[in-house]
């Protein structure tokens, strides 16, 4: 069968996906990692309505947590964040990150090495873009939340790339008020 430029693009796109798997590994590293305990979103939860959604995220947030969207970098609230706190989903208010666990990893989103309660976030492979990648969602309201890579610092090699717009940043100073007041001793210790 003589080659032709299908033939060669498809060869093209298939290499590229070995690389990305290569690269950025796949969901099954990532789930291996999970530990017993933590907080929990009250079991009497239930994830709002899609129009509800829509009234009560703005349209970025919307975006990213319901439809896989991804904001600019470098142009988002948490990029730069330096502030001692916990990272919460947008949506249902579980603890997904910490601040004694976020660096950065110069790629202009909120990274993190690992998340703050292992429970809450869950991964599944990703293949848009013409590559797998291992998204990261948040159990409770399956809220998208980013990717993860293995291309990060240790002590876990991991990187969590968020988007700021999937997540709601919580102070120390106001763990107690808003009830994640059992994250704070992890600050005291700092």
């Amino acid at each position: 069968m003589p080659k032709t430029r299908s033939s060669g693009a498809l060869r093209a796109l298939v290499l590229a996906s070995m690389f990305a798997c290569a690269l950025y590994g796949t969901d099954a590293a990532a789930q291996g990692r999970a530990t017993k305990g933590g907080y929990k979103v009250s079991e009497s939860w239930k994830k709002p309505s899609d129009g509800e959604l829509k009234q009560k995220l703005n349209p970025v947030q919307y975006k990213v947590t319901q439809h896989e969207g991804t904001e600019t970098p470098f142009k988002n609230e948490y990029w730069d964040n330096k502030d001692a706190g916990i990272y919460v989903d947008i949506v249902s208010g579980e603890p997904l990150f910490s601040s004694l666990d976020k660096y950065d990893s110069g790629t202009g989103w909120p990274s993190f090495t690992q998340p703050l309660v292992k429970e809450n976030v869950r991964t599944k492979t990703d293949r848009q873009f013409f590559m797998a990648r291992t998204e990261v969602r948040s159990v409770r309201a399956d809220s998208h939340l980013g990717h993860v890579f293995d291309d990060g610092p240790k002590p876990t090699g991991l990187r969590y790339c968020m988007n700021s717009a999937s997540m709601r940043f919580i102070p120390v100073a106001k763990l107690e008020a808003e009830g994640y007041g059992e994250f704070a001793r992890l600050f005291a210790k700092k």
